[in-house]
């Protein structure tokens, strides 16, 4: 008889943090049938032994490299036995009866294929973790050097602003640090996107489950804290590289290679007007450290290019 639910972590050396996330699956369980699968993206922490010797009621993938958190999210679900797969990052930890909550929304309503939980900070304040899908006007403001001058109407909209924290509601997408499918959506729409390696994956999974006739739901009544970043903040060269190609990826494949190609030339030109105020700033005697240390993250970043991920 399948379980219940299948949780998958994907982790790249957080250890203490996944401790912290399987400790709290074990005291959120409840009377769910849970099968849990940890990816273990060749950390160097440890992770994979702390997880065999403290865990052994979860199945551990050890992969010999560090594949990105879609392809492997996608080795957990190709052994995912549960009715629904919940995809969980390692920085995150489940309160109270979250799991349970999930399941029986979906369990509740049928036509709903993706339900995500309210993300809360570790300070209890809740962290933005429902979305519309991003147009165009927002591939230029959001996560760029221009966001802070965005019109409030703009972002308001994308990060679903206009309505209350606490309301139950239909959206786009959710964050992937928390997201709960049906395994026969997964059946029907296939797996993540691997193309990506990190960011905009769920956006794109959200797309196609919504293009194929499902609800995506945000459903506050559930939490999970979330320590946002703490495997990106890692490499944050590479999180600006990973970010933008997987934002241009997207955009490609949903909005055709001319804006993609436009949107490109401007996020390149956006890390050359940083790098020009932090050499000016740096001139000027103004932390001169970290102006070098932006200058050569953003200077790497131009460099590769920011070809669209999987183009």
């Amino acid at each position: 008889m399948a379980e219940d639910l299948t949780i998958v972590v994907v982790s790249w050396n957080v250890r203490d943090l996944l401790r912290g996330c399987l400790a709290s699956i074990d005291r959120g369980r409840g009377d769910l049938a849970l099968q849990v699968i940890v990816v273990d993206s060749a950390s160097t922490d440890s992770s994979a032994e702390m997880v065999a010797a403290e865990f052994p009621w979860v199945e551990l993938i050890a992969s010999a490299e560090n594949v990105g958190f879609p392809a492997g999210n996608n080795l957990g679900l190709v052994r995912a036995r549960g009715r629904h797969v919940f995809l969980l990052n390692p920085d995150t930890e489940v309160i109270g009866d979250a799991l349970s909550t999930l399941v029986a929304y979906l369990d509740a309503h049928p036509d709903v294929g993706v339900v995500g939980p309210q993300l809360l900070n570790a300070d209890g304040t809740v962290q933005s973790s429902r979305r519309r899908f991003p147009t165009l006007a927002t591939a230029f403001f959001e996560s760029t050097w221009l966001e802070r001058l965005a019109p409030r109407r703009l972002l308001d909209r994308y990060y679903v602003l206009d309505r209350p924290d606490g309301e139950t509601s239909d959206v786009d997408w959710v964050v992937g640090a928390a997201l709960m499918v049906r395994q026969s959506v997964v059946q029907q729409v296939g797996a993540l996107d691997a193309a990506y390696f990190m960011y905009s994956e769920e956006l794109d999974w959200c797309r196609r489950i919504r293009d194929a006739g499902w609800r995506v739901v945000y459903l506050p009544a559930a939490q999970v804290v979330h320590h946002y970043g703490k495997s990106s903040e890692q490499a944050v060269t590479a999180r600006h590289i990973n970010f933008q190609r997987a934002k241009l990826r997207y955009f490609r494949k949903y909005h055709g290679w001319l804006v993609c190609a436009v949107l490109r030339l401007y996020l390149l030109a956006g890390y050359l007007v940083q790098i020009g105020v932090e050499g000016a700033k740096g001139l000027l005697g103004h932390k001169r450290a970290l102006r070098r240390q932006r200058i050569a993250s953003y200077w790497a970043v131009v460099r590769s290019g920011l070809r669209p991920a999987g183009y």
